[in-house]
């Protein structure tokens, strides 16, 4: 070989050399970007369960509040919380039942 092939031959393998590393480093931030990823889905998730808790939590004292009330005044909102809950009774005791 003469000098100018090996100098092609050494050009070309540093390129490859820097395409490699590059691909590395890409394939690591994409593990990295991929764990995060399922964290921050995680994190989503248990945020989602919180609001429900916290949603069924302000319901129960929108209930409190309308039974703790004075007899006669809103007894209708009454009367419809109190089937709220009685068919919320209902849908957990037809899931006990599956």
């Amino acid at each position: 070989m003469d000098a100018r092939s090996e100098e092609i031959i050494s050009g070309l393998r540093q390129k490859f050399k820097a395409v490699i590393l590059l691909y590395e480093n890409q394939k690591s931030k994409a593990a990295d970007l991929q764990q995060k990823n399922l964290e921050l889905t995680s994190k989503a998730t248990d945020l989602e369960h919180e609001l429900d808790e916290l949603k069924k939590k302000y319901e129960h004292l929108k209930i409190s509040k309308v039974l703790a009330s004075v007899p006669g005044e809103d007894v209708h909102e009454t009367k419809l919380q109190v089937n709220r809950i009685v068919r919320e009774i209902d849908k957990c005791i037809a899931l006990l039942n599956r």
